[in-house]
């Protein structure tokens, strides 16, 4: 009898190369052949020799420098699979139109493992402004929509994902207690509401609503971010709204109330 050949341990080329293209989107900056093999724990040879092949690839540019950022080759990759979601589609309108209506910064964001993404956002009427921006990633235990991301999930499935991955914010008022925020993500979930104040960034409130899909898990999240001030006098007609702006992406789905 044939007998199956064990699986290689050696990191693949591919899993190198990956790992460098998540480097680089994480720290959302330029970087150097040695700091990235420094930061995958890559040999640096076989860093250097992805490098020049991603680069001839436009996987990779080269900055003057010397240091590599992210190729325009990713961009339409990314525009590719952004135009065929339907639901992203759906959602860039009515965040415009939730935008328009409250005169607030509206974002979508998803879950990417661990974290909560910003995959879109339009800025509200006047000056007030957030750090985060498209393509921003916090943990999922920073943010409203961050725990509305996996309200759906078993009660042990949530517990793990935040004992996994909660940490302390730069505010130091984040929840980091798994069982407080399993518990306190399935509320938000079911209510179909989400609030954070003060806990990504100071005097910054978060009002999150879910988008479905068609088997009951959240899809994406609706999150009208504001001045904190502005929160007690506002909450309820944003509430309102938001909630309204979920479901209609949903309805233009015809995910609402399928689960």
């Amino acid at each position: 009898m044939d007998q199956i050949a064990p699986r290689r341990s050696r990191t693949s080329a591919l899993t190198r190369s990956l790992q460098i293209l998540d480097l680089l989107s994480d720290k959302l900056r330029p970087m150097t052949a040695y700091e990235l093999a420094k930061e995958s724990g890559a040999p640096p040879s076989t860093v250097y020799k992805l490098i020049d092949d991603m680069t001839d690839g436009a996987m990779l540019g080269r900055m003057p420098d010397g240091r590599v950022w992210l190729g325009p080759r990713l961009m339409r990759y990314g525009l590719a699979y952004r135009a065929r979601m339907n639901a992203f589609q759906e959602a860039e309108r009515a965040m415009h139109d939730l935008s328009e209506r409250t005169g607030e910064m509206v974002q979508i964001c998803t879950r990417d493992e661990g974290w909560m993404s910003v995959i879109g956002m339009a800025e509200g009427r006047g000056t007030f402004r957030v750090t985060s921006d498209v393509g921003t990633r916090v943990p999922l235990n920073w943010t409203a929509s961050g725990r509305l991301l996996i309200g759906h999930l078993s009660d042990d499935e949530r517990r793990e994902v935040f004992a996994r991955c909660a940490t302390p914010s730069a505010t130091g008022l984040a929840e980091t207690d798994p069982d407080i925020l399993a518990r306190t993500s399935r509320e938000a979930f079911l209510d179909g509401i989400s609030v954070q104040i003060d806990t990504s960034e100071e005097a910054v409130a978060c009002i999150a609503a879910p988008v479905r899909d068609a088997d009951g898990a959240c899809l994406m999240t609706l999150s009208v971010v504001m001045p904190k001030h502005r929160v007690p006098d506002r909450f309820d007609d944003i509430a309102n709204e938001v909630r309204g702006a979920a479901r209609s992406v949903e309805l233009a789905l015809g995910t609402h109330g399928a689960a």
